[in-house]
């Protein structure tokens, strides 16, 4: 049995595969939708680098990407099995055909057990789904989706570009295909309280999400978001409150729920706030503590 006070991904893949699976990130560089085609600027908080790689801009395709992190598992874990985790910006924002050719490239590796697509939930339809279930037939395939927040008026701060109910609709369709979903979302948006964050998380519940990663709120150096730290509009939710509120989240979720990751992964050097953001292991060691407390 293992010591941990909740379903991480990786235990929920070793107990699933019976072995290590090492996840893979991917940069396709599809750029967002919100960003490149309604001139909004995309979303306060984004750097313009997708939370990518950008290996993509290198020159990488995602063969090349796939071999290097195959090499690279197998020497570091002595990996035998992988999953391919498109993360840079929108993963299904191209035509099924491009789409088709990425993922195929991504899974050529019979050592390739498990797809990921982190994409926006107001970017999907049928025809994108449908390449998927035909590419992935054989694999385990999770579809990850920005909400962010359950509160439209939260989602308007942040500027994201698409409501609630889209992602409602994105998760409802989704589940006809049998694949897993995973739900981003983030605390310490202004304007919301612990209970608005909660409220997230039983919205996640309701709509039987398989998985969360959590982020805090933190603005990297040259955003939106930072010029309204500057300014003064922006106050960075403090590590106490964040760790309060994600091991209270964790509990409110259920021991099913597979936490995907306990905090952002801001980009180093470039971030400006809240700095304990770069601690990640002071993040989770926290949480685990605090989950190790009766509430």
């Amino acid at each position: 049995m293992s010591g941990e006070a909740y379903l991480s991904l990786n235990r929920f893949l070793r107990e699933r595969f019976g072995e290590r699976v090492q996840k893979i990130p991917l940069d396709a560089g599809l750029g967002c939708p919100h960003r490149l085609t309604d001139g909004s600027g995309g979303c306060i908080f984004c750097d313009g680098n997708g939370s990518g790689t950008g290996a993509w801009r290198r020159g990488m395709t995602i063969r090349e990407q796939m071999k290097r992190g195959i090499k690279w598992g197998l020497r570091r874990y002595k990996a035998r099995k992988y999953m391919a985790y498109f993360q840079s910006w929108s993963n299904t924002f191209a035509s099924p055909e491009k789409l088709r050719a990425l993922y195929s490239e991504a899974l050529e590796d019979e050592r390739v057990v498990a797809l990921a697509i982190g994409t926006r939930p107001d970017c999907v339809d049928r025809k994108r789904l449908d390449v998927i279930a035909e590419v992935a037939k054989d694999r385990m395939v999770w579809l990850e989706y920005g909400l962010q927040s359950a509160s439209d008026k939260s989602l308007d701060m942040l500027n994201r570009g698409h409501t609630v109910e889209d992602f409602a609709n994105a998760a409802k369709l989704t589940r006809t295909y049998g694949f897993m979903i995973c739900a981003h979302i983030i605390f310490g948006i202004p304007g919301e309280t612990r209970s608005d964050m909660l409220g997230t998380t039983d919205f996640l519940r309701q709509h039987a999400v398989n998985g969360v990663k959590f982020h805090q709120l933190f603005a990297v150096r040259g955003t939106r978001l930072h010029r309204m730290y500057q300014e003064k509009m922006f106050f960075p939710i403090s590590f106490e409150d964040y760790v309060d509120v994600t091991a209270a989240a964790i509990r409110r979720l259920g021991g099913d729920t597979v936490v995907h990751r306990l905090s952002g992964d801001p980009p180093p050097g470039e971030i400006a706030v809240p700095e304990w953001s770069l601690d990640k292991r002071r993040i989770a060691a926290a949480i685990h503590d605090r989950l190790g407390k009766t509430p």
